[in-house]
């Protein structure tokens, strides 16, 4: 069986007792260079998938699905772990259920003029993915307003 799942990118984002706190969330452009962004994923796990552990792999790909390497040594971008949840006594059976995780990442050289992807991945499978691509260089001293 598969989850739905909703994948959202933020400037920043929380979960906190199964909700989503999101700031600066849903873009899929930004500058390039030294970006902190949040991964927010928001699935339904169906009943049959309740009361079992299950595995997630988010990594950081480029345009043509190659894993994004940074670092020294190089390493993948990526966040990893588990999650399970349980049924609360009283569902009905055939609830799907839902779970909240989100990803932080600091510090994140990206390049300019590029797609990016997120690519999910839920127990070793394909689950989602959100893509964003930067923009130019801008020309001359940023001013703010």
């Amino acid at each position: 069986m598969t989850m739905d799942m909703i994948i959202l990118l933020c400037d920043y984002a929380e979960a906190i007792n199964g909700k989503l706190y999101a700031m600066g969330g849903g873009w899929t452009n930004c500058p390039p260079g030294i970006r902190n962004m949040s991964v927010a994923i928001r699935a339904l796990v169906p009943w049959l998938e309740t009361n079992t552990k299950h595995t997630f792999n988010l990594m950081l790909q480029d345009e043509n699905g190659n894993t994004i390497n940074l670092g020294d040594p190089p390493a993948d971008v990526r966040g990893e772990g588990e999650f399970e949840v349980g049924r609360p006594p009283g569902t009905i059976e055939g609830t799907e259920l839902p779970v909240s995780l989100v990803l932080n990442f600091n510090g994140l050289p990206l390049e300019p003029e590029k797609g990016y992807r997120w690519q999910l991945e839920i127990n070793g499978e394909p689950a989602g993915r959100a893509s964003f691509r930067t923009g130019k260089v801008p020309a001359g001293p940023m001013l703010f307003q």
